[in-house]
């Protein structure tokens, strides 16, 4: 391609919303033009790039028998409340009606869409499993979208949904999923890490279910992983221990101190001069679901933090939050002092104490008195006749941490969330009413498995992993051109050779041709910008001085000179090195 016949510009501007470096060279490169809030034009740069991993996904996807199929982007919205999820997944998903006043949606996933294409075609366990997938918009009505493409309301996902008679064909296709993915990053050369995850609102909570992510500083996931037990996950999934801690051993008994203006955690143990894991923190929340409350006490170590997922899943419910003043005064708490005694007896609330909390050791804790606590709290003693406790695992992970057998100690990195895969089970198929006959002939409903991939995520994560202060810098299996040949001169005798230098690179390469009428910095600054693996540049002084070009590895950034009949061995040779 030449750049005189190329709809591509370049910008010295960042855009006022721009945030991380992918969403800033991405608009400066002429990759993607921002239509609306988290609504972006792929322009062709960029599109090459995406339709680059659409095609190693598809190559990967070929390779485990997984086929091809386009569903449609609006969807009814009948599907959805055969599963209940029309009003569940309410704020994620853009809703309207057609003129018949029927109800539809702008898929943000389809597993509804799939399972009904399965239960109008496949009857028998005879054609088990079925795998299928699509890459397809989606639209995910994102309140604050932010990150350019990272966290864009419309994007390209690859979704894949597998069917199954058994647990043990889920098994099998599950894990050949998994190195699938492996194989798709791999091939990118981009930084990964598989991690287990929470399986959201799309999967259930007993089932397998991990993450692939790209690491990068940008990354809005912090990811929990020990090197010495290869142990890893996502930090709200993660469980962990403390490193041994020494509690507070006394059995004295419990007594009510004084503690003017100490409401937070910090203060009260700085005030009674105690290191805060010998205090509880006590948080009040409330889960919802189909519009009922439930609300909990939760008791974890002063210096330890809330998962609220964990709470979540435990809990059943559709989403957790604290607790508000009324709920919190109605039982009987004073906020900033709140404790599991002296509670409201008609209020029958459920305490949680985290696993890391030793029951039999004393804490200091709210008394839900005005500046006042308790010390020689001992859960086991003082909940005894409470029936209505249990101890769970509800703290956040954090570096530092051991793994559960004890033999490492954890930490963190922070990563971008490519790629989701679940083991659904039968919940959708059973909700759907989708059936097959079995080797006995009963009707069962089958299990699922769902793997998804952020297309357009991906060619941002990519730029997070590959940048310098110059522009991106391209892995070589997805970058827009293999080669970027720049000409430099005006003479029609410097311009024939570069016609003849392009034909021949175009012949063994993909190549951008810049033909432009631009002087030289302008040139390299646009070549550095877009990051093509290979820069050839042909410059008139320098071709009449020794008959040589001018490559440039643009990812290690070593300068080559080459002859014109040995240029595509020198760049094949190059070709190799690169990642």
């Amino acid at each position: 391609m030449k750049l005189s016949n190329c709809f591509w510009q370049t910008y010295k501007e960042i855009p006022a919303d721009a945030q991380i470096p992918s969403h800033i060279l991405m608009s400066r490169a002429g990759l993607i033009l921002k239509e609306a809030a988290g609504l972006y034009n792929y322009l062709p740069m960029g599109l090459r790039v995406i339709k680059k991993i659409e095609n190693i996904v598809r190559e990967e996807m070929d390779k485990v028998s997984c086929q091809e199929l386009s569903m449609s982007v609006v969807t009814p919205g009948e599907l959805w409340k055969e599963t209940g999820r029309w009003d569940k997944m309410e704020g994620l998903m853009l809703k309207f009606k057609d003129q018949g006043d029927r109800d539809l949606c702008i898929s943000p996933t389809n597993e509804e869409a799939i399972t009904d294409i399965f239960r109008k075609t496949i009857k028998s366990y005879k054609l088990l499993p079925v795998k299928l997938y699509q890459i397809n918009t989606k639209f995910r009505d994102e309140i604050r979208p932010r990150f350019g493409l990272m966290r864009g309301r419309e994007f390209t996902m690859k979704d894949a949904y597998t069917f199954h008679l058994n647990k043990e064909s889920l098994d099998e296709t599950y894990d050949e999923m998994f190195h699938a993915y492996e194989k798709i990053l791999g091939r990118m050369n981009l930084k990964f890490f598989p991690v287990e995850a929470d399986a959201g609102a799309i999967g259930s909570t007993d089932s397998k279910t991990h993450e692939f992510h790209i690491l990068a500083e940008a990354g809005e996931d912090e990811l929990i992983y020990c090197d010495k037990t290869g142990y890893a996950a996502n930090i709200e999934k993660a469980q962990t221990k403390r490193q041994n801690l020494e509690f507070n051993n006394n059995s004295d008994k419990l007594e009510e101190v004084e503690t003017p203006d100490t409401s937070t955690i910090e203060s009260v143990c700085s005030f009674l001069e105690i290191p805060q894991h010998h205090s509880l923190k006590s948080l009040v929340y409330t889960g919802v679901k189909e519009g009922k409350e439930k609300h909990v006490l939760i008791l974890i170590l002063g210096d330890d933090e809330l998962n609220e997922i964990k709470l979540k899943n435990y809990l059943n419910v559709d989403n957790v939050m604290p607790s508000s003043e009324e709920v919190i005064s109605d039982t009987g708490m004073v906020s900033g002092f709140i404790g599991a005694l002296n509670l409201k007896k008609d209020k029958d609330i459920e305490i949680l104490i985290d696993n890391q909390v030793d029951i039999n050791c004393s804490y200091v804790t709210g008394a839900n008195k005005k500046d006042y606590h308790f010390k020689n709290f001992i859960p086991s003693r003082e909940l005894k006749g409470n029936k209505n406790h249990n101890q769970i695992d509800v703290r956040l992970s954090k570096k530092g941490d051991r793994t559960l057998d004890d033999k490492g100690t954890v930490d963190t990195k922070r990563g971008i969330e490519a790629g989701h895969i679940f083991q659904l089970g039968n919940q959708y198929t059973k909700a759907m009413g989708a059936t097959i006959l079995d080797q006995n002939g009963k009707a069962v409903a089958p299990l699922m498995g769902c793997y998804g991939m952020g297309i357009t995520r991906i060619a941002a994560a990519a730029i997070e992993q590959n940048y310098d202060d110059k522009g991106i810098v391209w892995p070589k299996e997805i970058a827009p051109y293999q080669v970027h040949f720049v000409l430099i001169g005006k003479s029609e005798e410097i311009k024939a050779k570069g016609n003849e230098v392009y034909n021949m690179l175009n012949g063994n390469f993909e190549t951008l041709y810049d033909d432009r009428k631009e002087g030289p910095g302008f040139k390299f600054k646009d070549a550095d910008l877009l990051g093509c693996p290979m820069i050839v540049a042909l410059g008139e002084k320098g071709y009449k001085l020794d008959g040589m070009l001018e490559v440039t590895n643009r990812q290690s950034g070593e300068k080559t000179k080459s002859s014109f009949e040995d240029l595509v061995l020198t760049l094949n040779n190059l070709w190799e090195t690169l990642k």
